[in-house]
């Protein structure tokens, strides 16, 4: 009893990549990076999907809220990481502990639950194109993001009330860079049975429900590939899901990967580095695979920076300026 008290005021040492001070600077530099390409890069698609109205469609949509929720995701972790960088300190609470396992779950689970329901739109908008617009009603999209949301911030309530009910012992450090919940559960020093039982089938319901939906709407979609005797229609139709075949690729591929470099080796440390590809590469790398392989996005994009730079005062100034030059007769007789 005397250690579930303790919980209540003890606090977490996050040790991160390296235990070297020389290594601390570069760190920063890095991650400092990756977060502000991160963030830019999704506010642009969110911003394009939204200023441009031919990309007011369900996949755009989902697009949209997905490089939001990506946001989100490195913005549990990367700040706080930078901010004990910064003030050479590894401390985080009990409490900041507990909130960022919430939200770092939450995110992580609507990443999941979003990639499904873009398949799904994509395997409509394939397999039954003449009904698209009737199934995917801006009512349904509506309905799916919120289904998303409320089965996430539930899945992610769970998890953090299944850590209070255990007992840390005294001065606990996590070998990450975040509280990441496996670990923190392996740091416990009560009965951790039932939080890996409830871990374990979560994760392969809510994991694996969506993989499954994800290769089920793609077999759909293969299949109705096939039947197309044009193959210059054949490109067009994958074309239109290329892009999100991408993201699900680097999504299940990076987040697989830690969990069964974990499962196969006792160096969490290296297990800490290795997560970085699912909470911080692919949510930076997510918005140059759509706008890279997404003919919409970039048609949107050009349009957008090019009203940009007509607003431009500076750009206007130097274009009157080349003008007045053209017009000079002194010049025109050198």
């Amino acid at each position: 009893m005397e250690s579930r008290n303790y919980t209540q005021f003890s606090d977490f040492l996050l040790l991160g990549f390296a235990e070297g001070e020389e290594w601390q600077p570069l760190i920063f530099g890095l991650f400092f990076f990756m977060y502000l390409i991160t963030v830019l890069g999704n506010l642009l698609i969110i911003l394009v999907t939204i200023l441009d109205s031919h990309l007011h469609t369900p996949m755009y949509f989902f697009l949209s809220n997905l490089s939001f929720v990506d946001i989100c995701f490195t913005s549990t972790t990367i700040p706080k990481m930078l901010v004990n960088i910064q003030t050479h300190s590894k401390v985080i609470t009990y409490i900041d502990c507990i909130t960022q396992i919430y939200f770092v779950i939450l995110f992580a689970c609507l990443d999941n639950f979003l990639l499904a329901v873009m398949a799904y739109d994509r395997f409509v908008a394939i397999c039954y194109p003449l009904h698209y617009k009737v199934i995917m009603k801006p009512q349904l999209c509506g309905f799916l993001l919120l289904v998303c949301w409320v089965i996430s911030a539930l899945n992610s309530l769970l998890h953090s009330l299944m850590v209070l009910r255990l007992s840390f012992c005294r001065n606990t450090e996590v070998p990450h860079f975040f509280c990441e919940l496996d670990q923190l559960v392996h740091l416990a020093c009560s009965d951790t049975f039932l939080n890996n039982i409830v871990m374990n089938f979560v994760a392969g319901l809510l994991g694996g429900g969506p993989l499954i939906g994800i290769l089920c709407s793609y077999a759909k979609i293969v299949s109705s590939i096939h039947k197309i005797s044009s193959a210059q229609r054949k490109c067009k139709v994958f074309s239109t899901c290329a892009s999100h075949i991408s993201v699900v690729f680097l999504f299940y591929c990076t987040v697989l990967g830690v969990y069964l470099s974990s499962a196969m080796t006792q160096n969490l440390q290296s297990t800490s580095t290795v997560s970085v590809m699912y909470t911080v590469v692919a949510p930076m790398l997510n918005p140059f695979i759509y706008s890279l392989r997404n003919k919409d996005i970039k048609r949107a994009l050009k349009t957008f920076f090019e009203k940009e730079t007509r607003k431009d005062p500076i750009f206007l100034r130097l274009k009157s300026c080349c003008r007045l030059k053209d017009s000079n007769p002194q010049r025109k007789k050198l």
